[in-house]
């Protein structure tokens, strides 16, 4: 895969958050940063370890027939592949492979983990709709200016509208994609079109298991409201209160625009430009919008750093132990 599209798109990021934070008010963003203080971050990322583990178990439950006790581990992979798409200039699908790995090192098998991959995604994407379309409901709901609402409504149905496409077009293309894959890998590889099949078989066999597809997206839709409430818990900290309901539309609305925004790794610059943007819709200074923002990145990087660090140990010592000569 080329990557200077990757690079392209994390330069765009990075100018974008040049110019939001060349607009804003320091003084007044140290000020929320402060009154968040060292407990209450510490509280925050205890918020952001319940959301992995709520999107662990939504990954547990796409692969029917393996034991809950595994739980941890896919708690870590989940913890490892949003580090790597966070930290690393990989975009949203390095940090899959990141994940995959994790699972197939723990003993499971490339076929179940690639269908449960693909499986979790779906769900994953159909929660994040429902999330994103019951934001969108609260949105329109809200008693907005003429002015404000000429101005941002198309923005926020336009991220819903995009949500939804790319929600319909993996949904729909999956399959056909992956033959596709198949197809052109095995002009390289000889046995990639069979490993393709076999992927695709398992896929289905995951898809006949109704309960648990039911039981991930219900995971993934919790892990979504997770989200949710750990903002509102930043902006009362942060002596900013919002009614939960209100914060369940802006943080909707941001992360339909991540979505968008899924080349730029971590959607550097995107999700404060959003902020900085739809804040003050819901009566959040900008500054206050875009402290919002960072802290979420902050608390991010505090769980994603040790991650990464782990898995680069765990993959040197794979690598050490496959080179370690044989006795005798």
């Amino acid at each position: 895969m080329k990557r200077w599209p990757v690079a392209l798109a994390l330069l765009i990021g990075i100018a974008l958050t040049a110019w939001v934070m060349s607009t804003l008010d320091f003084d007044a963003m140290l000020r929320s940063m402060a009154r968040v203080g060292i407990a209450g971050f510490l509280l925050l990322c205890l918020g952001l370890i319940g959301v992995l583990l709520l999107l662990g178990a939504a990954l547990l439950a796409s692969m029917p027939g393996e034991p809950a006790g595994r739980l941890p581990l896919f708690f870590w992979c989940r913890c490892a592949r949003e580090a790597a798409s966070d930290l690393l200039p990989f975009s949203q699908i390095g940090g899959l492979f990141v994940g995959a790995r994790v699972l197939i090192k723990g003993g499971i098998g490339s076929t179940r983990v690639y269908a449960a991959m693909i499986v979790d995604l779906t769900t994953e994407m159909l929660a994040q709709l429902l999330f994103t379309l019951f934001g969108l409901w609260i949105f329109s709901m809200m008693l907005l200016d003429p002015a404000t609402t000429e101005t941002l409504r198309p923005l926020a149905w336009a991220g819903g509208a995009a949500a939804l496409a790319i929600t319909l077009a993996f949904i729909f293309l999956q399959r056909p994609a992956l033959r596709f894959m198949g197809l052109l890998g095995g002009r390289v590889v000889p046995d990639a079109g069979s490993g393709i099949e076999r992927t695709l078989d398992q896929l289905a066999a995951f898809y006949r298991h109704h309960g648990a597809i039911a039981m991930s997206l219900l995971f993934n839709l919790l892990a979504w409201t997770a989200s949710a409430a750990n903002a509102w818990l930043i902006l009362r900290l942060m002596g900013e209160p919002l009614p939960f309901v209100q914060v369940v539309a802006l943080e909707s609305l941001i992360f339909a625009l991540r979505s968008v925004a899924f080349l730029i790794p971590g959607a550097l610059g995107v999700q404060e430009a959003a902020y900085l943007v739809l804040g003050p819709v819901f009566g959040l200074p900008p500054s206050s919008a875009v402290t919002l923002s960072l802290i979420k990145r902050g608390r991010e990087l505090a769980i994603a750093l040790p991650a990464l660090i782990m898995w680069q140990f765990s993959e040197i010592r794979s690598i050490a132990r496959s080179h370690r000569p044989v006795d005798g």
